[in-house]
């Protein structure tokens, strides 16, 4: 993890106030951005934007219209007041002396025509006698209320050009309209979140189809033998999908199928040539003792041995079949040094090993082949044994390079290889000792150089396959 990651991960910590791990951290980020990605996140957040845009408008298009006949109302309520105040004071029984005082909830004044308040009502007596004070205003405060005004001519009433005005409180329509819009945000955001929430439970039970065939995809496995991935009651876009997957995975079978007859095919015509010459040449070098015999009897080995990766390779692990014997590890031990010279032997040699020979000698002549071919001829080899109660570990070390750490486990998969052979042989070393319920890892020593173990389960005297044994 580099500095600039601590940096990150230590100002996240200090954000929440407390000290977590980092990795703690860092999950979470991942989870969080795996959450965001996921379809399903994807179409509850295009849902709910839609779901925003209808419902803004909508609710907009609702609150102003509302809001209009409020105010239209009131409007409709000052004129109508300002109306009969007028009709009142222009009637013929103005002479009957001051007029009457509206109605409480409003306010009303009569202005003479030099400007002056002649009558004013509760409210705002305080401007009676004195000049009009709202000259062109239709909406102003009065004691800190907000009012609306009208006002109408007065043509029987006094001299000149009086008028009578009206003003009624706003309070009702303000806090109205205060409500509408405190009802408008609030379906803004709270339509929006309800519609993410139910989006995301409808699309994670509508897409659980997807999720549970992604799950089954996962646990396909090529090398293994291919089936049908188990399909829906409903005919849907899910259905469909898997369909298309069993469909796929059927031609997938079938072409493994065919490159497995072709590669056994190859591997059956190359193995009786090549055994004869095998033979031939080993012959040859131990009469003539000449180099290049020899190097060409060590090819014709090495040939022999690839062909029979490749066998390995077609048949596949479920079809490996082992011959079980109980046999002292020596006899690996002298079969080995003959096959791959200038390995180092190293360990308990005289213990007892239940296996089948000729696999459990191909497996680990592969590993040596390839520590032999990473180290060079200066380099050196060693193949160490060791015995527990529990299992017996075969350990092969040597002086090379080491393994790419990029490559990881798939230094373990067919035809990848970082020693310039063919890819085989780590891959079917894993099988046989998977096939002998075991298993093979590898890596690097701490001092250098490539480290692989290959275990094998400790050989229980009562066990089945001692019975078969020789």
């Amino acid at each position: 993890m580099d500095h600039s990651h601590n940096n990150a991960v230590e100002r996240l910590q200090a954000r929440m106030g407390r000290r977590v791990p980092g990795r703690v951290l860092v999950r979470a980020d991942l989870t969080r951005l795996r959450f965001m990605q996921t379809l399903r996140f994807r179409l509850a957040v295009v849902y709910t934007l839609m779901a925003l845009l209808v419902v803004g408008l909508v609710s907009a298009a609702i609150t102003g219209r509302l809001l209009s006949d409020l105010d239209t109302q009131f409007q409709a309520r000052l004129n109508e007041r300002a109306d009969r105040l007028a009709e009142a004071f222009d009637s013929k029984a103005r002479g009957l002396g001051q007029p009457s005082a509206p109605s409480s909830g409003g306010y009303s004044m009569i202005v003479d025509g030099s400007g002056q308040v002649i009558f004013a009502s509760a409210g705002v007596k305080e401007f009676e006698r004195s000049p009009f004070p709202f000259v062109g205003q239709t909406q102003m405060p009065i004691h800190d209320i907000p009012v609306r005004t009208a006002t109408r001519k007065l043509s029987t009433y006094g001299d000149g050009e009086s008028f009578v005005w009206v003003a009624l409180p706003e309070d009702v329509l303000v806090a109205a309209r205060q409500s509408a819009f405190r009802l408008l945000w609030m379906v803004l955001v709270g339509a929006p979140l309800l519609m993410l929430l139910l989006g995301w439970l409808v699309g994670r039970s509508a897409l659980s189809g997807l999720g549970q065939a992604a799950r089954l995809a996962d646990q396909i496995d090529p090398a293994q033998a291919v089936t049908a991935l188990p399909l829906p009651g409903r005919q849907d876009e899910v259905y469909r999908l898997l369909s298309a997957i069993n469909r796929l995975l059927a031609r997938i079978e079938m072409q493994q199928s065919r490159e497995k007859q072709l590669l056994g095919q190859i591997v059956h015509e190359l193995g009786a040539p090549l055994t004869v010459l095998k033979a031939s040449l080993s012959t040859a070098a131990a009469r003539t003792n000449d180099s290049d015999v020899i190097r060409a009897a060590l090819v014709a080995d090495e040939l022999t041995f690839t062909t029979q990766d490749l066998m390995q390779l077609a048949r596949g692990q479920l079809e490996l079949r082992l011959a079980w014997h109980f046999i002292p590890a020596r006899t690996l031990q002298g079969r080995l040094d003959r096959l791959v010279a200038g390995t180092t032997f190293s360990g308990d040699w005289g213990a007892m090993v239940l296996c089948d020979p000729d696999r459990l000698l191909q497996a680990l002549r592969n590993l040596l082949a390839n520590a032999r071919r990473a180290a060079g001829p200066q380099g050196w080899v060693e193949i160490t044994l060791s015995e527990t109660a529990a299992d017996m570990r075969f350990t092969v070390r040597d002086s090379g390079p080491g393994l790419p750490t990029e490559l990881g486990e798939r230094i373990f998969d067919p035809f990848v290889s970082a020693s310039g052979s063919s890819g085989l042989g780590l891959s079917v070393s894993r099988q046989i000792a998977q096939a002998h319920g075991g298993s093979l890892t590898g890596g690097n020593h701490p001092e250098g150089g490539a480290l692989f173990v290959l275990s094998l389960p400790g050989p229980e005297l009562d066990s089945p396959e001692l019975d078969g044994a020789g």
